[in-house]
C-alpha cells in the first residue's frame, strides 16, 4: 500500500510544473521569428510573410526592438517590405508575459504605396523554459499618410529566445 503511495506522490509530483526562471531582466536581448500566411476563399492566391526582430530591454519591462518583415504575394508575384521600430511594456507573470506597446516604420514594395506606418500592438509569450518562448501577436497598423482609417489588422505566431 505505501508503495503505491509513494509511486503516485512521485508521479503527482513530475506533474507539476517546474519554477520557470522566465522573467526578463534589464539588459537582457531578444531574438524572434514569426510568421503568417493568407489566401482567398478560393485557394486561388495567397501571401506569406516572416518578421524577424530583435529587442533589448532598458527596464525589467520595457523593451525597444527593431522589426524586419518580407511578404509574398503569388497573385501577383509581388514582394513587400517593412522596417519598424516597437516599444511594449511587458507584465510579469512568471512563464507568461503579457505586453502593450506601438511601432512606427517604414512599408515598401511592389503592391503597396510606400509609405510610412505606425500602430498600437499587443500580445502575449509563453515561456517554455527559461529561454526559449512561443509570442502570439496582434496589431493594427495604418498609413500616417492616409490616416487611422487606412488601416488592416496583422496577426502573427513566432518562437524565440532571451539572450
Amino acid at each position: 500500500m505505501w508503495r503505491y503511495a509513494i509511486v503516485l506522490s512521485a508521479v503527482g509530483l513530475m506533474m507539476l510544473p517546474a519554477k520557470s526562471q522566465a522573467q526578463f531582466k534589464q539588459g537582457d536581448w531578444e531574438l524572434t521569428l514569426s510568421g503568417q500566411g493568407a489566401n482567398d476563399k478560393d485557394f486561388e492566391t495567397g501571401s506569406a510573410s516572416a518578421v524577424g526582430s530583435l529587442g533589448y530591454f532598458f527596464s525589467d519591462q520595457l523593451e525597444v526592438g527593431l522589426r524586419q518583415g518580407i511578404t509574398w504575394a503569388d497573385g501577383g508575384s509581388a514582394w513587400n517590405g517593412d522596417t519598424r521600430l516597437a516599444a511594449d511594456f511587458h507584465f510579469d507573470f512568471a512563464r507568461w508575459q503579457p505586453f502593450l506597446g506601438a511601432n512606427i516604420g517604414y512599408t515598401y514594395g511592389d503592391n503597396v504605396d510606400d509609405s510610412w506606418i505606425a500602430g498600437p500592438e499587443g500580445g502575449v509569450k509563453y515561456f517554455m523554459n527559461s529561454t526559449t518562448f512561443v509570442e502570439a501577436i496582434v496589431s493594427y497598423e495604418f498609413s500616417l499618410n492616409n490616416g487611422f482609417d487606412s488601416g488592416a489588422f496583422f496577426y502573427g505566431l513566432g518562437i524565440g529566445v532571451r539572450l
